[in-house]
């Protein structure tokens, strides 16, 4: 296990660095949310009472965390390929390091620039008027980061498998778009006709939104907040896999 944690970690100091050397793009992905909380978020004050919430930035900072988590952590795998490009990857490979490892020091890099930006998400919404429950705060952002885990995870994970970002971008934008409209990020699926909720069911993504919705509004016994905690945990346990059986892969 030491050997894990010392191999994963000298991954993850690396990947920081990188980051620091160049944070274009996490600002940029912060910057998105931020927008729609601005620009979109006031938008919602008059109909909010339609959803059957109180308080609008409540209702809708959740949906920019879960929004943050995927988006954010889907582009991870692009730096993936120019490692891959300029022989870091086969230079990783033929040291004794765990391919677990390989893939868990990139994830903490993602994982902490997940968290740094969800802090500031939450902060503006409280600046605001959010109003949400300190022990739901906790939960939201800890199912935030399981998902966003699990989108890097994939990402990573594509990224081994396509080696292109000409390949790579449709396919993340294929996968993005049906989950942007039917998560329920920006307006509750409750809200359009039936055959679109009932679609909508399908979509694992829009279970995770709608439980932490549930956990900002300190609904913390609801079933939707059972059901979006199952879902995080059930999406990052399959992407861990995927990555590490793809890093696997990539050493035959």
């Amino acid at each position: 296990m030491s050997g894990f944690l010392r191999d994963s970690s000298i991954v993850f100091r690396r990947q920081l660095r990188m980051n620091l050397r160049n944070p274009a793009w996490v600002i940029i992905g912060m910057l998105q949310p931020i927008l729609y909380l601005l620009l979109f978020g006031p938008l919602l004050e008059p109909l909010i009472g339609q959803f059957g919430a109180t308080n609008a930035y409540t209702f809708f900072v959740p949906g920019m965390l879960v929004q943050l988590g995927v988006f954010g952590a889907f582009f991870a795998g692009f730096s993936l390929i120019g490692e891959w490009r300029e022989g870091v990857i086969e230079a990783e490979r033929v040291t004794p390091a765990s391919r677990t490892a390989l893939l868990a020091g990139r994830l903490y890099r993602d994982l902490l620039q997940l968290f740094v930006q969800a802090l500031i998400l939450i902060g503006l919404g409280d600046l605001l008027g959010m109003d949400a429950s300190p022990i739901g705060l906790v939960l939201g952002v800890l199912l935030t980061l399981l998902l966003g885990g699990a989108c890097a995870a994939a990402s990573n994970a594509l990224a081994l498998t396509t080696k292109s970002e000409d390949v790579m971008a449709p396919v993340i934008n294929m996968v993005m778009l049906p989950v942007l409209l039917l998560s329920g990020i920006l307006l509750p699926m409750a809200i359009g006709p039936a055959w679109l909720e009932r679609a909508s069911d399908f979509m694992p993504i829009r279970h995770v939104v709608d439980g932490v919705r549930a956990s900002f509004a300190g609904d913390l016994a609801s079933s939707g907040l059972l059901w979006g905690g199952l879902w995080s945990v059930v999406l990052f346990a399959l992407a861990l896999w995927w990555g590490t059986a793809t890093f696997r892969r990539e050493n035959a």
